[in-house]
This record gives structure tokens, sequence and C-alpha cells, in this order.
């Protein structure tokens, strides 16, 4: 599976994106889990005046705690780490554990949202 979708990105890069809005009428759409830059880039040329790019982030020694547990040969293949370099986004979610924190930088994003409807 995930080397047909690899076969179809780098054929089309804007296959699968292209599918996901399809038909879609909401105001606000929020795609969970871009994992390349091909992705954010199409939403970005395609859609530039509404796109918002977010990053949740969580250190590693957060992400252990969580039961994260490091696989070669996924974990730092390009569908996990595609989007670590290169990408500059709108918004970074601190998600270490802190409540306070986490909240208030949903809201932030949630106030900008509510902007765009």
């Amino acid at each position: 599976m995930i080397r047909w979708g690899e076969e179809k990105r780098n054929t089309d890069p804007g296959f699968f994106c292209r599918i996901i809005v399809q038909n879609v009428v909401e105001p606000v759409w929020v795609i969970s889990d871009a994992r390349r830059k091909s992705d954010v880039e199409w939403f970005q040329t395609y859609y530039p005046e509404v796109t918002q790019t977010v990053r949740i982030t969580a250190s590693e020694e957060i992400r252990k705690q969580r039961g994260w547990v490091f696989t070669p040969g996924v974990d730092d293949g390009v569908s996990e780490c595609g989007l670590d370099e290169g990408v500059s986004f709108d918004w970074i979610i601190h998600n270490d554990g802190e409540r306070q924190s986490l909240e208030e930088d949903l809201r932030k994003l949630m106030e900008h949202i509510c902007t765009l409807i």
C-alpha cells in the first residue's frame, strides 16, 4: 500500500489532495495528517489565502513516556519525517504535557480559524 501511494505521488503529487477536496463545501477544512511537502505545497498553491500549516510537537522524552518506541524504517521514513525540514509552519502547537500551554496554543489557533468562517 505504501509503495502504491508513493508511486501515485511520484507520478502526480496532487493526486490524494484532489481526492480530499472533491465536493467539499465546508468553510474550514482540517487535514489532520499531511505527511509530505508535496501535500503542503499543493494546498498552498491552490488555496493560498486560507491555508494554515500547523505543527504539533512533543519532545522525544515525552513521546517515549506516552509509549512511543522508535522503529527503524518507519519512524525515519519520509511519511514520518518529510515535514521536519523545509516547511515554514504558521502555527506551532506544543504538546509536551503542559496543559495550560497546550490550551493557550489551541485557543489562539481556534480564534484564527473563526476569522476565516
